[in-house]
């Protein structure tokens, strides 16, 4: 397991000053309370350079953009560009991605596979993989063979599959070892494994043994597990000291709900993911990992297919409710995980993103 660093108990009593007091007194008192701590630990307070680890400096392919520009020379050529190149590349990453048996998870996979990544791990509960994803393994290979991944002719390019639950804290973390072990590095991870509950939950007659029984099954996947997939991923990026990004699957429905969907488990489950991104954002960006949520609407994925079939009307009223006019695809998510693993967004940590065709602006 992961040991905290201790860190030194720095106490300053507001009393000792006055609100009127000179400013050069609290600062000395600032000082004075500094001296003590470090005299009480071995371990000295760190300066801003000290902190510098490689995941603080400019990547290797930097400058970029209007820097780049002015420092390009006018008698030579130019030098190619780098946006794609090299921000929004994955090329030799390593990722996790929970729920890749099919939906928004396996989309998410190939996605990063498109963008070059080495390998990326599909998570899910099935102990083998089905027909379609296995057709989708053999899609990527092809394509990082023939060199048409963002990795380039001979890259990899390698989707692999992992049977495993998200509610088994202690099976994930060696899931994520493992990955560590045998690859030498972990860059990426999207927690989308989640599940809807069976039928509604109408608030005025719930009852205690239907909730308990409902909120414990849907908050161990969308809450727990999607703690537990961050853990194993963000364990290996620290081990290896590159950073990394580390994206939860929220949903619009973790921000308000819908007058005719009576989903409280759900949108309790999402609101709790929404919180749990920030509070790891701030917890590990000092080690360059960087915590963010995607928050989709209504996304056609079998587990959609399941919710809205059974009831006559309610894929057109799902659909009017979105600006759009229209429930989305899982593929449109492609571009804003691409964009969220990769440099591109690399000032990026704790924020959440709606991918929603305007629905939480209805």
């Amino acid at each position: 397991m992961l040991s905290r660093p201790r860190v030194p108990n720095i106490s300053l009593s507001v009393r000792a000053i006055a609100p009127a007091a000179p400013v050069r007194a609290r600062l000395q008192l600032l000082r004075q309370s500094t001296a003590r701590a470090n005299l009480s630990t071995s371990t000295p307070l760190r300066t801003a350079d000290d902190r510098l680890t490689s995941h603080t400096k400019l990547p290797p392919y930097h400058p970029v953009g209007v820097a780049r520009a002015l420092q390009a020379s006018p008698t030579t050529s130019p030098v190619g560009p780098t946006i794609f190149a090299h921000e929004f590349s994955l090329a030799d990453r390593v990722a996790l991605v929970s729920g890749a048996h099919r939906g928004i998870g396996l989309e998410m996979a190939l996605a990063f596979i498109e963008a070059g990544a080495r390998a990326v791990y599909c998570v899910d509960l099935p102990k083998t993989p089905d027909e379609s994803w296995v057709k989708v393994r053999e899609h990527a290979r092809a394509l990082a063979g023939a060199g048409r991944s963002g990795a380039g002719a001979g890259g990899e390019g390698r989707l692999e599959y992992v049977s495993a639950d998200v509610r088994d804290q202690d099976g994930m973390w060696k899931v994520g070892k493992t990955i560590g072990d045998r690859e030498g590095r972990m860059d990426a991870c999207v927690a989308a494994a989640g599940v809807l509950p069976a039928r509604p939950e109408p608030c005025l007659t719930h009852s205690a043994e239907q909730f308990q029984a409902v909120s414990v099954a849907v908050l161990d996947v969308n809450v727990r597990g999607a703690l537990f997939t961050a853990q194993a991923a963000g364990q290996q990026m620290a081990r290896f000291g590159r950073g990394g990004s580390v994206i939860l699957m929220a949903s619009v429905m973790g921000h308000g709900m819908s007058k005719d969907t009576a989903f409280m488990s759900y949108s309790a489950s999402k609101s709790a993911v929404l919180q749990l991104a920030r509070s790891m954002a701030c917890e590990l960006g000092p080690q360059g990992i960087r915590v963010n949520s995607i928050s989709p609407s209504a996304i056609r994925t079998p587990m959609m297919e399941n919710v809205l079939s059974p009831v006559p009307g309610a894929e057109k009223a799902m659909a009017e409710a979105h600006v759009l006019g229209r429930i989305g695809r899982a593929d449109e998510l492609r571009g804003v995980v691409v964009w969220l693993a990769s440099d591109a967004s690399s000032f990026c940590t704790g924020s959440d993103f709606f991918v929603s065709g305007g629905y939480q602006g209805v």
